[in-house]
């Protein structure tokens, strides 16, 4: 029971966000003018973010890929030791 009270925990906030934005454009006309390129602006910074992001990951992987390659290649060479031996 506790997993479905934590699902819906915090979608007051989520909801009254909903309803503003859909009730704005009827209240504040004019107001979309001016919140459209700060928006745009935002839709942009976590676009750039997330491409950074994946970037990073990709590089992570890589890196993570070519390690293990280097330990399977000294594994299939016949270096069996453990680390603690060296």
């Amino acid at each position: 029971m506790a997993l479905v009270d934590n699902l819906f925990k915090g979608w007051g906030g989520v909801l009254l966000g909903f309803g503003a934005g859909i009730a704005a454009p009827s209240l504040f006309p004019d107001a979309g003018a001016a919140v459209r390129p700060l928006a745009k602006r935002a839709v942009k910074g976590v676009l750039a973010a997330a491409e950074a992001l994946k970037a990073a990951a990709a590089e992570a992987t890589e890196q993570v890929n070519d390690f293990v390659a280097e330990v399977r290649a000294e594994r299939a060479n016949g270096d069996r030791t453990r680390p603690a031996d060296r």
